[in-house]
This record gives structure tokens, C-alpha cells and sequence, in this order.
């Protein structure tokens, strides 16, 4: 038997009667952002739609005034604030977009607070035209030529919000080309309210993920999973909001490439709990409780780049590990809002323990 003796201080943890699983990887989220849209929500239960809110002058808008009025501090206390919310949830790696800034400080901001908070930055240049610009083409020459450059040296992957209302396709590629040139690895939200041609565009170029899906039809799923475009399900916004789920069982059932995540945000996906989120793929999507775990560990890790040393608990992978208060793994989704997870343990330390 080798000898597992470790040198210097070492902390032990009891597992005993806990089930043992890899750190979790939120591959979708919305972090940073100032305030709140409860009042929106208020208004959206009445039965206001989200393309409804979003066009007077709420939505995406009304979060891009308050993160805009908040500093650097303080988005980067948020995101330390949100960091911890998702590490009692088991989330140990979490992704962290841009897009509530859309000018240039504010956008460079974002991207910092979520790398100071130990996440991994998005630049989302491209998720809504703000009010001082006419159009989506004036707003993209703008943040191409004045955010791009600086945007780049801090974010690692680029996404753009290609849907009625915000960008279409041509605008999309437009955005990413610049987006691919300038070293960044490409993303986008699309086919959440409409097919709007996002899911060819993300497959023409080569694109990480393809993320929503609530609208993607037969032609859309075939087409992903003859390619190597990770289909990302957000459920919780689709639950949020009211829209259809994405067809996770037709994507999974042709060879897609599958992950989950939260779409943490402050309008549309108010829940920062993977495990939430996986229960709402096996109870919503079809998938099975290994689907889900493995679509929110080393799929997930897939997308942010990282699945050669996360998401798995196996030689020379970090030591992400998360301690269930449960004698089988398949509570993570079983246990519906349940308070579950005992211990977090990230890259070998005790980061959390309920």
C-alpha cells in the first residue's frame, strides 16, 4: 500500500456518512451587478413579459444604471458576496460574465471583480444596445474599437446576445470575428424567445457553447450534435421566466454535448444553486441524475477550458470536492432546495463547511 502520510499541517475532515462528489462548475453566470429587479419581478408575476419590461426601459437596462453607479469596491464585493453563496451551494469554479456596464469603465470593472473574486471572466460586450446609442451597429463600433483591446487582456472567453430585441446574427459575427482575433474563445446566448440564428453562427465559428436553447427546434439539434458546440441548459431562467425548456432529451438522445449551469442574474435566473438547477434537469429536461451531475462538473469545466484538471475526482485533477449530508450523490438533485452540502473542499483546502 503506498503511504499516503502528507507532510506540514494537514485538516482532516470526517466523511463518514456523506457522499462524495466533484467540485461543482458553474459555467454560466451573471455575477456582478448592482442592485436588484425584485420590483420587476413583482411586476412580471402580474404578467408583464420580460421582452415587455425590456423594452420600457427595464430588464438588462434598469441592472446596467445601478451597476454603472456602483464602483469598482463594491462590484468587486458583490461578486466576493455571490462567490460565497454559490461555494455553500458546491459550486467551487464559477464563470462570470460582463454585459452590465456597457461602456468602457464600467465593462473593465465587471471583468475584474470577477477575476479578484477568484472567478473566471466573460466579456459580454455585446448584451444589450444601451440608451445613449441610436443603434446595435454604432454601440458595437464603439465597444469594439474602444473596449475590446483592454477587455482582452482581462476576460477569457467573449459572448454576445444574439435575439430579437438585442443583436441578430450578422451583428453576432461581427462581434465575435473581432472577438476571435484579439485571442478570446467565443460564446452566446441565443434561441431563448426565438430561432434567431444564433446556433449556425455559433457552429460556423467554432464557438465553445451555444447557451439558452428554449426555442431551438428539430434542425437546430441536429445540427449541434454534428459538432463540437456545447449545448448549455439554463433551466432556472426558463423556469423563471415562464418559456419552454430547452430539448435536452432530443440534443442528448443525437450525441450534443451537454452542461448545465445557473444563469445567476438578478432578472431572469435569481438562484445561484447548481444543485436547484439539476433537480429542474431531471424533473424538467429528462436528464438522469448522472446526466445532470456530469453536465454541471466536467462538461461545464469543457466550456471555461478547464477539463483536463476539474471536474473529476481522479489523479492529477484539483482536489474540488464537495461532502453531501447524504448517504447517495443522487440527493444533489433529489433533495429539492435542501440544505445538503457539509463541506467544500477547493484545490485541497476546507473552503466551506456548513
Amino acid at each position: 500500500m503506498r503511504d499516503l502520510r502528507l507532510a506540514g499541517d494537514v485538516e482532516e475532515i470526517d466523511g463518514r456518512g456523506h457522499a462524495a462528489i466533484p467540485g461543482l462548475v458553474d459555467c454560466h453566470t451573471h455575477a456582478c451587478f448592482g442592485a436588484d429587479r425584485a420590483e420587476e419581478f413583482d411586476r412580471r408575476s402580474g404578467g408583464a413579459s420580460y421582452e415587455e419590461l425590456h423594452a420600457a426601459g427595464g430588464g438588462i437596462l434598469s441592472t446596467v444604471r445601478a451597476t454603472r453607479a456602483a464602483g469598482q469596491d463594491e462590484l468587486t464585493a458583490i461578486v466576493e458576496r455571490h462567490r460565497g453563496w454559490m461555494l455553500a451551494h458546491g459550486t467551487t469554479t464559477f464563470e462570470g460574465k460582463s454585459g452590465y456596464g456597457l461602456d468602457r469603465e464600467t465593462e473593465l470593472a465587471q471583468l475584474r471583480a470577477v477575476k479578484a473574486a477568484g472567478g473566471i471572466p466573460t466579456w459580454l460586450g455585446a448584451h444589450a444596445v444601451p440608451p445613449e446609442f441610436d443603434n446595435a451597429d454604432a454601440y458595437l463600433d464603439f465597444a469594439l474599437e474602444e473596449v475590446l483591446h483592454e477587455a482582452a487582456k482581462l476576460a477569457e472567453a467573449a459572448d454576445v446576445f444574439v435575439e430579437r430585441g438585442a443583436f441578430d446574427a450578422e451583428q453576432g459575427r461581427r462581434y465575435l470575428e473581432a472577438c476571435r482575433d484579439a485571442g478570446l474563445t467565443l460564446r452566446l446566448h441565443a434561441d431563448q424567445f426565438t430561432e434567431g440564428g444564433g446556433v449556425p453562427l455559433a457552429i460556423e465559428l467554432n464557438a465553445r457553447s451555444v447557451d439558452h436553447l428554449e426555442v431551438t427546434g428539430p434542425e437546430g439539434v441536429r445540427a449541434l450534435a454534428s459538432s463540437d458546440v456545447t449545448a448549455v441548459f439554463l433551466p432556472v431562467a426558463a423556469l423563471f421566466l415562464g418559456c419552454p425548456m430547452p430539448p435536452a432529451r432530443a440534443l442528448i438522445a443525437a450525441g450534443a454535448i451537454v452542461a448545465l449551469a445557473t444563469d445567476f442574474n438578478p432578472g431572469s435566473a435569481f438562484c445561484e444553486s447548481l444543485p436547484v438547477t439539476c433537480n429542474l434537469a431531471c424533473t424538467q429536461l429528462g436528464m438522469s441524475p448522472a446526466e445532470a451531475l456530469v453536465a454541471c462538473t466536467v462538461n461545464a469545466a469543457h466550456v471555461l477550458g478547464r477539463a483536463d484538471r476539474l471536474g473529476r475526482l481522479a489523479p492529477g485533477f484539483a482536489a474540488d470536492i464537495v461532502l453531501l449530508d447524504a448517504p447517495d450523490w443522487r440527493y444533489l438533485a433529489y433533495h429539492l432546495g435542501g440544505d445538503h452540502v457539509a463541506a467544500v473542499v477547493k484545490d485541497g483546502a476546507l473552503v466551506h463547511r456548513r
